[in-house]
């Protein structure tokens, strides 16, 4: 067994997933381009995305600005890609060192998202949860948006 995996197997990792009415290429798409990442990268209305980058390559950086609209706070959200296989699986570092995997299944020309973070110590399980897949639904949108 490898470190990383015994990392992630000895924290509480959270789990989340949709299923998107769209073929793994433009999920793909949706999901890592910076201009797409900007209007699906926030878990409620009252928040946005101003801002992206994404360096897709293992060792590159992906960054976002989150950001309440009435402008009382906003954060950056940072990692490092681990590991990429292209319409499959992504891995990253967070900046805090947690780690998160996204994985894009093809299932009848639909998408099965699903995302795998480690949980952080400052809030409870559920709410992590919550926000994450509230951000899920939101790029679900999205993406069935598009077509």
């Amino acid at each position: 067994m490898n470190l990383k995996h015994e990392v992630m197997t000895s924290k509480k990792m959270i789990t989340v997933e949709t299923i998107i009415n769209s073929d793994t290429e433009q999920v793909w798409e949706c999901w890592t381009h910076p201009d797409h990442i900007t209007k699906w990268n926030f878990a409620s209305e009252d928040w946005w995305c101003p801002r992206a980058q994404n360096d897709l390559r293992v060792g590159g950086k992906l960054t976002s600005r989150m950001e309440a609209r009435d402008g009382s706070m906003g954060f950056d959200f940072t990692g490092t890609y681990t590991r990429i296989e292209p319409n499959k699986l992504l891995e990253y570092e967070i900046e805090d060192g947690r780690i998160v995997s996204v994985q894009f299944e093809n299932r009848d020309n639909k998408t099965v998202l699903t995302e795998t973070f480690e949980a952080e110590n400052t809030h409870p399980i559920e709410m992590q949860k919550a926000g994450w897949q509230s951000i899920l639904d939101n790029f679900k949108k999205h993406v069935e948006s598009l077509d």
